[in-house]
């Protein structure tokens, strides 16, 4: 055990306080310096502090700081689904047709290049079916960030919606076959598969018309609204994690109908203002301190190629697709492009998995590879595009 492990041992109790404060100052410090995305500088701080590298984070599975990370991911789930456009989706039934296009493209390569290296069919396909998303944490805070707007923008986020449902539909059935083979019962695999999706959609919708609801009869003004969406947030989260059901999928439904329930966020309030900057330190720490560097190496040859077949689908399906939804073609690369990201959604899902009691983090190591590097690269390949696209904010170009 190194020094540095065995004096944060004495220091347990402050170790996640510190490691949050030093992220925070490296990510306000670093993005004025190089410009770099914050998100991507909170990652590099956690990822060197955690249990397996520097050691001075505590094991990630031994502390309550989990449920935090996904209080985090479910306000910003909540905000990407509240963005999501129906009406629009309707409208243009290409951005629907694109995002299982481009997640079916996905999946088909990874697996044909897992498989390619001699990894089991069952972890193959588990592979295949997370390298489907696009993380939504990193994607908001970026645009956020640039206070992003325009076509690529609001199209990358409506395919990002839809390849987190797909991914997370897949991956559950996928885990419920696992589950089958292992223990040999067809109603534990279809409980940790159809029933879960099934009951947390149901859940996620029935906050999205009981708070709007009780919102609207009280009269509540926009910023009260932000406060009492981030409190049934944490409410939804915490049931969900307690009942074994999927916090991803509840917290996008929740956002999905609140927006078509007639209540409005304040623009001010995007992202759940000082609350949400808070949380999205703890989430971007927490998700790299979960990354070993021994795990990430060994799985490196495959993470690199999954990390090129899976960029090359998202490329060639936006960018073959653009101009039957209505976009250029140079437009709908930029917006493959800013789908990079992939960490902050499969570490959580997989700590999900483990949390049921299934850990599938050593039968799928060279995600540990791949998380990491697009934990830090990803953020920034988010950031070119946009402003390639020319969607920042013009209060952020100078």
């Amino acid at each position: 055990m190194t020094e540095i492990a065995q004096w944060a041992l004495r220091l347990d109790p402050l170790a996640w306080p510190f490691a949050l404060a030093v992220a925070w100052a490296v990510g306000e410090f670093g993005h004025r310096w190089s410009g770099l995305p914050r998100i991507s500088l909170y990652g590099l701080v956690g990822f060197l502090l955690g249990h397996a590298q520097l050691g001075f984070l505590p094991a990630t599975d031994t502390s309550g700081i989990a449920l935090v990370a996904h209080v985090a991911f479910g306000l910003i789930l909540f905000e990407l689904g509240y963005r999501v456009n129906l009406h629009w989706l309707r409208a243009n039934p290409w951005i629907p047709a694109t995002s299982l296009i481009e997640s079916v493209a996905t999946f088909g390569v990874v697996y044909w290049v897992a498989t390619a290296f001699d990894m089991p069919t069952l972890s193959a396909l588990l592979l295949a079916s997370l390298a489907m998303s696009t993380s939504p944490a990193a994607l908001l805070r970026v645009i956020n960030e640039q206070r992003s707007s325009g076509q690529v923008t609001e199209r990358a986020l409506h395919l990002t919606a839809g390849n987190c449902v797909i991914s997370v539909f897949v991956f559950k059935v996928i885990v419920g076959f696992w589950t089958y083979q292992a223990s040999g019962s067809v109603w534990e695999s279809i409980s940790n598969s159809l029933v879960v999706l099934t009951a947390s959609a149901a859940l996620g919708a029935g906050f999205g018309m009981l708070v709007p609801y009780l919102l609207l009869r009280l009269g509540s003004k926009a910023a009260d609204a932000t406060i009492s969406f981030a409190i049934s947030l944490v409410l939804l989260v915490s049931i969900t994690h307690s009942m074994k059901l999927s916090p991803v999928l509840a917290a996008l439904t929740f956002g999905v109908m609140a927006r078509h329930r007639r209540v409005t966020l304040n623009p001010a309030q995007r992202n759940f203002g000082a609350l949400g900057d808070l949380l999205a330190v703890v989430l971007f720490v927490f998700v790299s301190a979960t990354i070993e560097w021994q795990r990430a190496w060994a799985g490196l040859g495959l993470a690199l190629a999954l990390i090129a077949v899976r960029s090359l689908a998202k490329l060639l399906s936006t960018g073959l697709l653009a101009h039957p939804s209505g976009i250029t073609w140079r437009k709908g690369v930029l917006t493959g492009l800013v789908m990079t990201p992939i960490s902050v959604f499969v570490i959580l899902l997989l700590e999900q998995t483990r949390f049921l009691g299934i850990d599938l983090v050593d039968q799928l190591a060279p995600l540990a590879a791949a998380t990491l590097l697009l934990e830090l690269v990803g953020p920034v390949v988010t950031q070119r595009a946009l402003r390639a696209a020319g969607e920042r904010s013009d209060a952020q170009k100078g």
